[in-house]
């Protein structure tokens, strides 16, 4: 009888809140579709969802209305590149230093902190050793249990034997595992690929460049798949639903990863003509993650590698800029996690520093971002139906894009986080 009735209380609390209704009013209103400024804004919430939105809203008996003054309503950001499982130092080093209930737990904090930074939804890009522990934290955020952005996980990246994120400069004798998991073949990235679905993944990501060099003015890195390796895993991703996402600096492998079927190449230094024009066509989206690059740079442990990383970025951005005018289509990816969590908003002002408009930023970060995480039309819009996640920040982001360092209010799937 108390586990009946214990059942139905709970059964109308979880009632009453979906049919809580809130009514939020700021002096703006970021359309992400049309890349507009309504003026005022307002958007109407029922429940999880977004019931209306507009320069006014209808305003139902006994709603809530919450007055965020001169702000701008915004959906909540994207990030599709993230790695909860980092932090600042070492990270090559993480993987043996700390177990992964440690991990996790600091995991947990970054969801946390990110989700305060505005951002409500992210795909994390590999717990680089911590294997399948990021279902665990997408899981506890789903039930509630912590808060954090909604999240597409990876689970351990792919990586070859001696390739990117391997130990390769430590003592051999010890035996130090790879940050991501080892796949030197088809058969191998099929297998493991079936293990990581198995555990809980949503996509697969796999590096296929490794070490990177600029020399001379000549940007390279080693491919480690082919393609139809790289085809072999697309192909058996897709047969369960999910998409394969590869850390990829520049050609051949971005034109093999692109052939393949890939959904993004994350990094994207360098690439040709031929692959842009394949990315265009297929809308396959290249992912700069360029606060990354600017974070090493500042935190270089000489000041020959401060000059060595310089030289990268700037390279980089001279990359991007023909990727813009060959029309790559672009996704707002920030690698946060070597850099500190809650701070990633740094990569949408350096994309508008580097020659994007603040507009083509936003509707890269909500409408390409939404896609590129398989939730477009629920994420990333302010439109009815949307999950309600919605963030206000000071100004008018498209005079000055950095008030996305600045969230003043965060609300996700219709409770308020920050305010």
């Amino acid at each position: 009888m108390k586990t009946i009735l214990a059942t139905l209380l709970l059964s109308s609390s979880l009632l009453l809140a979906q049919q809580k209704q809130t009514v939020l009013h700021a002096a703006r209103l970021y359309e992400a579709e049309t890349g507009r400024i309504l003026t005022p804004g307002e958007i109407l919430i029922e429940g999880d969802h977004i019931a209306a939105s507009g320069v006014r809203v209808e305003r139902p008996a006994g709603a809530e209305t919450v007055d965020l003054g001169d702000r701008t309503l915004m959906p909540g950001l994207i990030d599709a590149h993230t790695h909860l499982f980092l932090h600042p130092g070492a990270e090559d080093a993480q993987t043996f230093e700390e177990s992964v209930p440690q991990r996790t737990l600091l995991a947990a904090e970054a969801a946390k902190q990110d989700l305060l930074a505005g951002f409500t939804a992210e795909r994390d890009m590999g717990t680089e050793g911590a294997g399948s522990a990021d279902s665990a934290v997408r899981n506890a955020i789903n039930s509630g249990l912590i808060p954090g952005p909604r999240m597409r996980v990876s689970g351990n990246a792919i990586s070859i034997t001696g390739g990117h994120e391997d130990a390769i400069h430590y003592n051999p004798e010890l035996h130090l595992p790879s940050n991501a998991t080892y796949a030197d073949t088809a058969d191998d990235l099929v297998r493991v690929i079936r293990q990581q679905l198995k555990e809980g993944a949503d996509f697969i990501k796999i590096y296929a460049t490794g070490s990177d060099r600029l020399r001379d003015g000549v940007f390279s890195s080693p491919y480690q798949y082919t393609e139809d390796q790289l085809k072999a895993a697309v192909d058996e991703a897709r047969r369960q639903g999910a998409t394969v996402g590869v850390h990829c600096t520049t050609d051949p492998a971005a034109l093999f990863a692109v052939r393949a079927g890939v959904v993004s190449i994350d990094h994207a230094d360098q690439l040709s003509p031929e692959t842009m024009r394949l990315m265009r066509e297929k809308q396959i989206y290249a992912v700069p993650t360029f606060a990354i690059g600017e974070y090493f740079e500042q935190h270089a442990a000489t000041p020959a590698a401060a000059a060595s990383r310089h030289a990268v970025n700037q390279f980089h951005i001279a990359e991007f800029k023909k990727q813009m005018a060959a029309g790559v289509p672009f996704a707002v990816g920030s690698d946060v996690g070597p850099f500190p969590h809650g701070t990633q908003a740094r990569e949408m002002v350096l994309m508008a520093e580097y020659g994007m408009k603040p507009a083509d930023v936003l509707q890269a970060d909500y409408l390409h971002g939404a896609r590129l995480l398989g939730w477009e039309g629920r994420i990333g819009t302010l439109r009815p139906g949307a999950w309600a996640d919605v963030i206000a920040v000071p100004g008018n982001p498209l005079d000055d894009i950095s008030a996305l360092t600045r969230v003043a209010f965060v609300m996700k799937n219709g409770l308020i986080y920050k305010r």
